[in-house]
C-alpha cells in the first residue's frame, strides 16, 4: 500500500508540472507577442497550431504506448516538449513558433494520456470518484498558479523560456522513480460526428462552442490584455483569477446540474456569460479589478458549457456507448479550439480588441438560441433520470478512462502493477 501511495504522488506530481509548465507557456507567448506588436491574425495561427498539435497526438499516442511503453513515451515526449520549449528565443519567426506550439500540443497530449493510463490502472470501484476530483483540482491548481508565475518572472529575455523547460522536464523526475508497471491499453471506441449529431445534437454542437470559447480565451487573453494596456503582472493576475473561478465555480454548477433539467442550466449559463462577455468588451479601459471579474466570471461559466453537454450526451447514449461518444465530443471541442483563435485573432485585427469579447457574445448568443429551439423541438429528459454530472476538462483531460460514469473493466489486483521484488517495501 505504502508503495500506491507514492505512486499516486509521484503520478500527481508529474502531472502539475506539465500543466504548468503547459499552462506558463502559453500566457507567457500571448503576453510576449503582445509586446512586440506582432498582428493578431499571425498571432491566432501560432496558437491554433498548439490545438492542431494536440488532435494529432491525443490520435497516435496510444500506438507509440503500446510500441515503446509507458515510461520510455513520457520521457521522450516530455524531452521533445521541452525542447521545443527552449527553442522560442532562439529564432523569432512565427512559422518556427507555429511550429513549436504544434510539437507542445502533440508532446502534452501524449504525456497527458500516458499518466491517465496509469491513473485508469491504480483506480478501482471504490476510490475512481475520488482520484477523478483529485485530478481535475490538481490541473487546475497547478493552471492557476502557473499564471502567476508570468508576473513574477516577466516576458523579456530567454530566463522564461528557460522556465517553461525546467517545468516540463522536471516532470520526467517523478514517474522516473515510480515503481508502477505498464499497464495494459484497453482498445479504443470511436463515434462518427454524424452518428452522435443523429443522438445528442445538443452536446455536440455546445461542445464545438465551448472549443471555440476555451480555446481562444486561453489563447488570445493575455494578447487582448496587452493591446489594451494591461502590464504583464495584471495579465498574470487576471489569469489567476479565471483559472481559479473555473475551479470554484465548476462544482457548485454540478450540484445543480444534478437537480435541475440541464438544457435550462445551460441557457442561463450562455445568456450570462454573453452579457458578461458584452461587458468584457465594452469596459477594456475600466478599473482591473473589474476587468478581471468579468474575465472570471465568462471563463468560469465558458468553462461549464462542455461539462453540460458531456452530461446531457449521457442521458441519451447507451451505457456501453459514452465512451466512444466522449471521444466524439472531444474531438468536436478539439475542432471547435482550433477555429476559436483564428476568429478571434481575424477580429481583433479587422476590428478592435474589444470585438473579441463581442465574438464570445456573438457565439453565446447563437448557442442559447439553438438550445431554445431544441427545447421546442424534444421535451427535456425528467431530473430523476438524468445521469451523474461529473465535471470536465478538454483541455487538459484527453482520456475518460478513470472518469466514474462510465462503465469498467475488472479491477486490476493492486500487486499486478509493481514488480515482483519489493526490497523498497
Amino acid at each position: 500500500m505504502r508503495l500506491l501511495v507514492i505512486s499516486l504522488l509521484t503520478l500527481f506530481l508529474s502531472l502539475m508540472l506539465i500543466t504548468a509548465g503547459n499552462a506558463y507557456l502559453l500566457t507567457l507567448l500571448g503576453v510576449r507577442l503582445g509586446d512586440t506588436g506582432i498582428n493578431p491574425l499571425n498571432v491566432g495561427l501560432i496558437m491554433a497550431c498548439y490545438s492542431i498539435g494536440f488532435a494529432v497526438g491525443a490520435l497516435y499516442a496510444v500506438p507509440l504506448v503500446r510500441r515503446v511503453g509507458h515510461i520510455r513515451t513520457f520521457s521522450a515526449l516530455a524531452s521533445a516538449c521541452a525542447m521545443a520549449a527552449a527553442s522560442y528565443p532562439l529564432i523569432e519567426n512565427i512559422y518556427v513558433w507555429a511550429g513549436l506550439r504544434a510539437i507542445g500540443g502533440f508532446t502534452v497530449a501524449g504525456m497527458l494520456i500516458t499518466i491517465e493510463s496509469w491513473f485508469s490502472a491504480v483506480a478501482t470501484n471504490q476510490n475512481r470518484a475520488t482520484l477523478f476530483s483529485f485530478y481535475l483540482i490538481a490541473s487546475y491548481s497547478a493552471s492557476a498558479m502557473a499564471q502567476l508565475l508570468v508576473g513574477v518572472s516577466g516576458a523579456g529575455g530567454a530566463a522564461p523560456f528557460v522556465l517553461a523547460t525546467l517545468l516540463l522536464i522536471a516532470a520526467v523526475i517523478p514517474l522516473s522513480l515510480s515503481r508502477l508497471q505498464s499497464p495494459e491499453l484497453e482498445q479504443e471506441t470511436r463515434m462518427p460526428l454524424i452518428r452522435l449529431w443523429q443522438i445528442a445534437p445538443l452536446g455536440l454542437t455546445s461542445a464545438f462552442c465551448a472549443g471555440l470559447l476555451l480555446g481562444s480565451f486561453y489563447a488570445l487573453v493575455p494578447l487582448f490584455s496587452k493591446m489594451t494596456h494591461l502590464s504583464t503582472a495584471e495579465v498574470s493576475q487576471l489569469m489567476f483569477a479565471a483559472v481559479t473561478f473555473a475551479m470554484l465555480l465548476a462544482w457548485p454548477l454540478g450540484w445543480i446540474c444534478d437537480r435541475m433539467q440541464r438544457s435550462t442550466i445551460m441557457l442561463l449559463v450562455c445568456l450570462l456569460a454573453a452579457f458578461f462577455s458584452l461587458l468584457s468588451g465594452l469596459g477594456t479601459t475600466w478599473e482591473f479589478l473589474l476587468r478581471a471579474l468579468l474575465a472570471s466570471l465568462v471563463l468560469g461559466l465558458s468553462a461549464s458549457i462542455y461539462s453540460i453537454s458531456v452530461a446531457i450526451t449521457n442521458d441519451l447514449v447507451d451505457s456501453s456507448e459514452r465512451v466512444a461518444a466522449s471521444s466524439a465530443l472531444m474531438l468536436s471541442y478539439g475542432l471547435g479550439s482550433i477555429l476559436g483563435p483564428l476568429g478571434g485573432s481575424v477580429l481583433m485585427e479587422k476590428i478592435s480588441a474589444a470585438a473579441f469579447f463581442y465574438g464570445f457574445s456573438l457565439i453565446l448568443i447563437l448557442l442559447a438560441l439553438f438550445i431554445r429551439y431544441r427545447q421546442t423541438q424534444v421535451s427535456p429528459l425528467p431530473v430523476t433520470e438524468q445521469a451523474q454530472f461529473i465535471t470536465a476538462v478538454p483541455e487538459n483531460q484527453v482520456a475518460v478512462d478513470f472518469d466514474p460514469r462510465y462503465e469498467h473493466t475488472p479491477d486490476i489486483p493492486i500487486e499486478a502493477l509493481f514488480p515482483e521484488d519489493t526490497t523498497l517495501e
